[in-house]
């Protein structure tokens, strides 16, 4: 049996496709504790943002 890495620990119902940030895992699941999703005010979800990206070390 092939060990699959964890990926159990993500915030349940967040979808992530930034396969460069720290807490992207497996397919599409976003491991932060918790996220922020800025900035104050938009008019579409072209203009939020994960606040809470952080580069993964390659």
């Amino acid at each position: 049996m092939e060990n699959k890495k964890e990926c159990c620990k993500h915030i349940k119902g967040i979808k992530c496709n930034v396969q460069n940030c720290y807490y992207h895992d497996c397919e599409t699941y976003c491991t932060a504790s918790e996220i922020a999703v800025g900035p104050h005010s938009a008019d579409s979800s072209a203009q939020t943002l994960c606040a809470t990206f952080k580069p993964k070390d390659l």
